[in-house]
């Protein structure tokens, strides 16, 4: 007879602590005032960078720890999730962008840019989305025309979280016009790159500390020895690196989930009506029963395909499925926390209305719940 065998382990467990003593001492009495500002603080990156919280599967010749292990990286994004840090762009840096520099960028690169990506000098962006093209990557127009030693970047992007205190943005760019997805390139833009502007901070409906920015880009010289990976490629390089950030959203909406639950019974256990607890009534003890069985079901479902992740075998269809399900039950959840939690849900002071406001993004970003069933749904052969 199999036994269950739990995903984290002691070291993971060692690790969590530290990671929840971080987010609670360093970001939780501020981030308040940082939703009102629009920003997290670069201070903050610092700290984190200090605390070994950023890139820590970054090979240890370039500065990082050579930590490998993905549990780590579910650990740190469950406890930033769980005490509703959401300004904090964390996740992005060391997880989705990073991780194109550890994998495509030569020796000379590495050396160049990641050891500030470990301390948190150095604040990265990926600036896919544009104004005319979001989950159809082949719809990109920015474009980077060869110019011998440097291409010149031409185009606008928006949407593109990390935008305002970014140092290295790798751009998608269209370095062959008439290739289709064959001729998209990523070019790497640094900070300071003359015609490389930052347009406003947007203004969201959640997530109001994360900055989130439009970029565009005016005959941006970019060095040739910035193009990353190999010209052509960029469409198969975002290929190759979705599957980990679907998972990672998945993830952030698992951790949501939980925390909304906690929320929930809580909640109902010490709010009274009709003189007694509201989860005294049976609508509602039913209500958090379903609620309590879809949290244990996301998170048995997510540890199955961190599993997979660790093992190499996690398939675009295995990380569809699990950013479409996670999120759309995060956004279910969390609508429901409101409902149960009545005029005080509707309160942005209390942290049930501002994850219903941070949630909604979730089914979007990351490719939209729709992008996700077309997946699924062509490898059913249908």
């Amino acid at each position: 007879m199999s036994h269950y065998v739990p995903l984290f382990e002691a070291e993971h467990e060692d690790f969590r602590k530290t990671a929840r003593t971080f987010f609670e001492r360093e970001v939780v009495p501020h981030h308040a005032q940082w939703e009102k500002d629009g920003i997290v603080p670069r201070e903050v990156w610092l700290a984190a960078g200090e605390t070994g919280l950023l890139c820590f599967d970054v090979p240890e010749e370039y500065g990082g720890a050579g930590v490998t292990d993905f549990r780590y990286n579910v650990v740190l994004s469950d406890e930033q999730t769980r005490c509703g840090a959401s300004g904090p762009g964390f996740s992005v840096h060391s997880d989705i962008i990073v991780p194109y520099l550890t994998s495509l960028g030569t020796d000379e690169q590495k050396r160049r840019w990641l050891p500030g990506c470990v301390s948190g000098e150095t604040i990265t962006a990926i600036a896919m989305t544009e104004p005319g093209a979001g989950s159809d990557l082949q719809g990109v127009r920015t474009s980077a025309v060869d110019g011998g030693d440097h291409y010149v970047l031409n185009g606008s992007k928006t949407f593109i979280s990390n935008g305002i205190n970014a140092d290295l943005v790798i751009v998608v760019a269209r370095t062959d016009p008439d290739a289709g997805h064959q001729g998209i390139s990523l070019l790497v833009v640094e900070r300071g790159m003359p015609g490389f502007e930052r347009g406003r901070n947007l203004d969201k409906i959640g997530l109001h500390a994360q900055d989130t920015a439009e970029l565009s880009f005016t005959d941006v010289r970019v060095p040739k020895e910035n193009l990353l990976g190999e010209q052509g490629q960029g469409f198969v390089y975002l290929m190759m690196n979705l599957p980990q950030e679907r998972l990672i959203i998945g993830a952030q909406a698992v951790a949501a989930v939980e925390a909304v639950v906690e929320l929930c019974v809580e909640h109902a256990k010490t709010r009274e009506a009709f003189g007694r607890p509201i989860g005294k009534f049976q609508h509602n003890r039913f209500l958090l029963a379903e609620m309590a069985t879809e949290a244990r079901i996301a998170r048995a479902f997510l540890d199955d395909c961190v599993r997979k992740h660790l093992d190499g075998d996690l398939t675009p269809v295995d990380a569809a499925m699990i950013k479409w399900w996670a999120t759309e039950l995060q956004n279910k959840l969390v609508n429901q926390g409101v409902q149960l939690f009545g005029g005080y849900g509707y309160m942005t002071e209390f942290p049930i209305a501002r994850a219903f406001l941070d949630s909604r993004v979730s089914t979007i970003y990351g490719g939209t719940t729709e992008i996700q069933k077309e997946i699924i749904g062509r490898s059913l052969g249908i």
